[in-house]
């Protein structure tokens, strides 16, 4: 899918003549779980040209970092095909070379050996490795570091090892898996904005670029072509082709059309047009399960207090002008966003977050009040904290963590097993549902709490 029309949408001519360096085919990619299969990827089409920069943008659960290893022949695919070149992958892809979210460096040897280690697999003798690195340190902006080692540097510097090291094996496709999202903000831009320069400038020692990103603005600012990603599993949802001139104006009209384009692609909103009902989501909640209901990674001090900014507002307000008053990008809001939608105390309409009724009664509350609200939505809306709640009563009052981790490990990979149950805890917390016992790994039902009496069979 192509979106056709709106800015940085028409097709770019050089890029579309770009030989291919890069093709997936009907690539799968699914994980063994604790009752069968567990997919991630699901029928992913991807040509990457030489001359440009492509984004995988995607939520938590899109498998972009999954679909990032498969292409550099990291991870083998479940089944379809990946090709480099032409020819099909056997193990590591030759061509391409990876920077990650958090450096990897071997803390015990220096810069220039970090930086040599590729090309010291490869076999390349050492004056001919020392010279090389000697260059790509000298182009990332590390002179006078050769000879730091790793916890000598700031988390800007360590990057631009993690860079220099990609760079010096000249790979055909520079792969960067969130390259940015360990760093500070300033030092992200800083970064950033000297990457882009050197890829403009033409000495950047690479025919392409792959980024992974969860970050709207980012995928914009930077990639010639943002693919989306949809979730659980990982499928090609829209493609974006960005001609916008560089260096990109943030500010331009153009630039922040195509980010609200993006925005909606990404988030589903642009196919939702069936009418909401006040305090209800569009998933009517007799359909949620814990499967296909995961919550997302808000706290409820995170989502309640977006829902305080919001009747400052008059509980409507335009998301990209929110985020930018609150100093943040778009995607920063998204897990409180959803937050609020699942339990029905929020809708999106047309780029603007507004409060349902339910959702301004929650805002406006007192802390007991507020609880009770919440209490009562999240036994309705979050299938986990009612499954949570209703085993507990079904025993003696208290279960341990593994429980449940066992039963998320059919749907989940063992990091989302994590953040599911960290937001049910805070979630069944704050609504006095249930205490949590972190030496003990144990759940115990609150019956003092503002939660039970709301379950089916309690005395209301």
């Amino acid at each position: 899918m192509a979106p056709s029309a709106g800015p940085g949408r028409s097709a770019d001519t050089r890029l579309a003549g770009g030989e291919v360096l890069l093709a997936a085919r009907a690539v799968t990619k699914s994980y063994a779980g604790a009752d069968g299969e567990l997919p991630v990827l699901a029928g992913i089409d991807l040509d990457v040209r030489a001359g440009e920069i492509v984004a995988l943008l995607g939520r938590s659960g899109s498998g972009k970092s999954t679909l990032l290893r498969c292409l550099a022949g990291l991870i083998p695919a479940s089944s379809g095909s990946i090709t480099y070149r032409g020819k099909a992958l056997a193990g590591a892809n030759p061509g391409t070379a990876m920077v990650f979210q958090t450096f990897a460096l071997l803390p015990w040897l220096t810069v220039q050996q970090n930086v040599e280690l590729g090309l010291e697999a490869r076999g390349v003798p050492a004056r001919k490795r020392a010279e090389a690195a000697l260059q790509a340190i000298d182009l990332i902006g590390l002179d006078g570091f050769e000879s730091a080692y790793p916890k000598e540097l700031s988390g800007g510097m360590r990057q631009r090892v993690g860079f220099a090291r990609a760079l010096v094996v000249e790979p055909d496709v520079l792969m960067m898996d969130e390259p940015f999202s360990a760093l500070d903000v300033l030092t992200a831009e800083n970064l950033r904005g000297e990457l882009m320069e050197l890829w403009a400038s033409g000495q950047f020692p690479t025919r392409a670029v792959v980024l992974v990103t969860h970050n709207i603005e980012e995928a914009v600012l930077m990639a010639d072509r943002v693919v989306v990603l949809g979730s659980r599993p990982g499928t090609l949802r829209a493609t974006f082709d960005v001609t916008l001139e560089r260096p990109r104006d943030r500010n331009a009209p153009d630039f922040d059309a195509l980010i609200d384009a993006v925005y909606q692609v990404m988030t589903g909103r642009e196919k939702d047009t069936a009418p909401h009902l006040p305090g209800r989501t569009a998933a009517e909640p007799a359909k949620r399960t814990m499967a296909n209901t995961p919550l997302p990674q808000a706290s409820v001090d995170g989502l309640s207090g977006l829902a305080e900014i919001l009747t400052q507002h008059g509980d409507r307000c335009d998301l990209a002008d929110l985020a930018e008053e609150l100093g943040l990008e778009v995607d920063d809001l998204l897990p409180q966003v959803d937050a609020l939608e699942l339990l029905g105390f929020a809708l999106i309409r047309e780029g603007d977050l507004l409060l349902t009724a339910s959702g301004t009664r929650f805002a406006r509350a007192d802390v007991q009040e507020s609880k009770r609200i919440f209490a009562d939505a999240v036994l309705d809306a979050a299938p986990l904290v009612r499954l949570v709640v209703t085993s507990l009563r079904r025993t003696d009052g208290t279960l341990r963590s593994g429980f449940f981790r066992d039963l998320l490990a059919h749907h989940y990979t063992s990091e989302q097993v994590t953040q599911q149950l960290e937001t049910a805890t805070d979630w069944g917390r704050y609504a006095e549902l249930y205490s949590y016992d972190a030496a003990r790994e144990e759940y115990a039902l609150d019956e003092g709490g503002a939660g039970p009496a709301l379950l089916p069979g309690r005395p209301q």
